[in-house]
């Protein structure tokens, strides 16, 4: 099977990330892979390694003609079966051709930029119904979940983050914007006065939380760690992962979690809500509520029991259906199916 993608995105990202781990998988499974891509050099670098071809490509703005002659070129050269296309950007630019063209939906997007796909493929039900609800035929959208990879890194060095090695540790796995609601996990410290707070990401919010956790007297138990490429080690080391997003349509750090034996507290935002069953798999938290938040923190840290059950119901959540084996699985059905 020949498939190419279209991705533009930023350098640092949960769909970023999900490409890569989703271009290793199918690799395994010896689908030939070719990338029309960003030029970002991380990115690069990671595709090359996996032997999957790329084509650095800008995608600028309405008048980028030449980006999109590019992608052309590279897609009529490698000859795809399959072209799938990452979030509106490579939508725009995923080239047409003899092939069949399929739209990648991570979140509610306006459905304007998918009109050249011939099937869609969301990873939240929700998002199929909201492609039906805005006019896209029920029998050409699948909902096909995310997975994370087995995580098995060793911890990193909590000392190295300047954190005691007896401190509880809470982990943010997320870029630092409004819609990520970092606000609610620094504010929770306000009612845990020994837990250390990293936050792995970054985004145009830094300076603003930096100047919240000083203004409540807690930075100094809060790391800014900036964007971090030891996600696994990160979450070995951390005793909770916290998801306080205010809006998240799937929500990867939830199955990196479940995938690291951590327990995760989310807020029950879209993804969330859809992932995690209440004191089975995870812990949920009302949007915008670092109170119950808190609350929900105070349990897990206390009730050995409660997070032993957690962990034990992560890892039944990604057998079940949530694993790279049936994840990639699907895709590869969905393909064949399309192509037959």
């Amino acid at each position: 099977m020949r498939l190419l993608h279209t991705i533009a995105g930023g350098r640092h990202g949960g769909a970023e990330r999900f490409f890569i781990d989703l271009v290793a998988a199918l690799t395994k499974r010896g689908v030939d892979q070719h990338a029309v891509s960003r030029p970002h050099a991380e990115r690069l670098a990671q595709l090359t390694a996996l032997e999957c071809g790329v084509t650095p490509v800008k995608m600028g703005g309405p008048f980028d003609l030449w980006s999109q002659r590019t992608a052309n070129h590279a897609a009529t050269a490698f000859a795809p079966e399959i072209s799938l296309a990452w979030m509106n950007r490579g939508a725009r630019f995923s080239p047409q051709g003899p092939w069949i063209t399929v739209g990648r939906l991570g979140g509610y997007y306006d459905l304007k930029y998918y009109r050249e796909c011939d099937h869609l493929v969301c990873n939240t039900p929700d998002l199929v119904q909201h492609c039906v609800d805005h006019g896209w035929p029920q029998d050409r959208v699948d909902y096909i979940p995310n997975f994370s990879p087995a995580i098995t890194a060793e911890p990193v060095d909590r000392e190295s983050l300047a954190t005691p090695d007896d401190a509880s540790v809470l982990l943010v796995l997320a870029r630092l914007e409004k819609t990520k609601a970092i606000d609610v996990a620094i504010t929770s410290l306000t009612r845990l006065p020994e837990p250390y707070l990293w936050i792995a990401g970054n985004g145009s919010c830094e300076k603003e939380l930096r100047d919240l956790a000083t203004s409540l007297g807690v930075a100094d138990r809060v790391r800014f760690l900036g964007w971090r490429d030891d996600r696994e080690a990160l979450l070995a080391a951390a005793d909770i992962c916290l998801v306080p997003s205010r809006h998240e349509p799937f929500g990867n750090v939830v199955v990196n979690a479940w995938a690291s034996r951590t327990p995760v507290i989310a807020a029950a935002s879209e993804g969330p809500s859809f992932l995690i069953s209440h004191e089975k798999n995870g812990m949920l938290a009302p949007v915008d509520d670092p109170m119950a938040m808190a609350d929900a923190i105070i349990r897990v840290l206390t009730d050995e029991a409660l997070a032993r059950s957690l962990v034990v119901g992560g890892d039944a959540s990604t057998v079940e259906a949530f694993s790279e084996d049936a994840v990639v699985s699907a895709y590869i059905s969905l393909f064949k199916r399309l192509i037959g």
